[in-house]
């Protein structure tokens, strides 16, 4: 354990670090959008229109985590979830996977308090409510199902384009724009969470753990359920890595199947995925 943890303590800072920026940026951003102070949800009183403006803005961060330095190196999980479906497909180390999902909560929860103090105001606003992931008007059930659903689209996309050779150098963007999406038309359903870790973020100072069980099961499942359809579709081998941004001059810390030169580069000449 300790030996895995001098080694790898820089990605598990990097993923504390990315889920923390993310959800700061997430209370700046809602804070500009729907607090009652601010000029713009006067001059835009579209409640669809401006989730629209805070899902591009959430997905251009969400993009710019995951191309940054940082993302390269630590594959840009930000999610407990993400990293434990890696997990389960064979990618990722014990020791890891316990040190990422404990840096996904403990980042988060940083990142969620430090815009509490800096922002405490508009945070705490009624409008803003600590950007709490809660069912909407449809009950927990529903958000549920639509967790679920979220979960299993964002993940499966993620094994697919990862692993298809002229669509991994865009993984990054694909997620980011069905992030953009998800927020746009999912959000009254459920928050879009799709992440434990973040619901839980706003949940501790918020004291508000409304159906907080939908955004631990519901995510798991439903990334789950990719995986299994993943395997079923292309196999267990056709998983490369669980970064979503490989090709590049950073460390890679998974079980990785790029580990040969000759095998990496008639991936990435070939539409399919060699043999490792």
């Amino acid at each position: 354990m300790m030996q895995t943890l001098r080694k790898h303590y820089p990605e598990y800072l990097m993923e504390a670090a990315g889920l923390g920026i993310f959800l700061i940026s997430a209370v700046v951003v809602t804070t500009l959008l729907e607090h009652p102070a601010s000029p713009i949800p006067q001059a835009i009183s579209d409640p669809l229109l401006r989730r629209f403006i805070i899902g591009v803005a959430m997905g251009l961060i969400a993009i710019c985590i995951i191309y940054s330095p940082w993302g390269k190196q630590s594959g840009a999980h930000l999610n407990p979830v993400v990293t434990f479906t890696f997990f389960r497909l064979g990618k990722i180390q014990p020791w890891d996977v316990i040190f990422y999902i404990l840096a996904h909560f403990i980042g988060g929860l940083l990142g969620l308090l430090f815009a509490v103090v800096v922002f405490r105001d508009a945070v705490t606003n009624p409008s803003i409510n600590y950007i709490v992931t809660i069912p909407g008007a449809g009950g927990a059930g529903v958000a549920f199902l639509a967790e679920l659903v979220i979960s299993f689209g964002v993940m499966l996309m993620i094994l697919f384009a990862s692993n298809t050779p002229k669509l991994a150098p865009f993984t990054g963007i694909f997620a980011g724009v069905m992030i953009a999406t998800y927020i746009t038309v999912e959000a009254p359903l459920s928050g879009t969470s799709m992440n434990p870790a973040r619901t839980l973020a706003s949940a501790i100072p918020s004291h508000n753990w409304t159906a907080i069980w939908v955004y631990f099961t519901a995510p798991l499942l439903g990334m789950l359920l990719a995986a299994e359809l993943y395997i079923r579709l292309k196999g267990k081998r056709a998983v490369r890595c669980a970064k979503l941004h490989h090709h590049n001059n950073k460390r890679c810390i998974f079980r990785c199947g790029y580990r040969h030169p000759e095998v990496d580069k008639r991936w990435l000449l070939s539409d399919k995925l060699p043999n490792p």
